[in-house]
């Protein structure tokens, strides 16, 4: 697998967290500030503009997310967790840490999930 790959998953995991927490700040000037004030109108503002953005950049994250994680045979489970990263502020960081790791370990030929050793299968 080519690394440009990884590297464009990477800048979409991060744009996608910081867009995800910027919305949740602009939340908070939507909903937390008296209604009518010029706070709560930017956050209504900036709520829409970086709603919209974290969306279609979302959309993003998922197929280059998807196409990773099936080239690095990631198991189904921490694959939907992967997937579901860019909906949890912050969540994009960890999970890009997560496969950059993943993706190491495939070109070193190693397994992502480590094999149980001989003496915990014997107990």
């Amino acid at each position: 697998m080519k690394p440009g790959v990884l590297n464009f998953y990477r800048i979409m995991a991060y744009v996608t967290a910081v867009l995800l927490i910027l919305l949740c700040l602009a939340m908070v000037f939507k909903y937390g500030t008296p209604a009518g004030s010029a706070e709560q109108l930017a956050g209504n503002t900036w709520t829409t503009r970086i709603g919209i953005a974290h969306g279609w950049l979302y959309m993003v994250y998922l197929l280059v997310a998807l196409k990773l994680t099936m080239a690095l045979r990631v198991p189904l489970g921490r694959m939907l967790l992967v997937l579901l990263a860019g909906t949890i502020p912050t969540g994009a960081f960890f999970a890009e840490r997560k496969v950059t790791r993943w993706y190491r370990l495939r070109q070193e030929g190693r397994p992502i999930v480590e094999q149980a050793s001989e003496e915990s299968r014997a107990s």
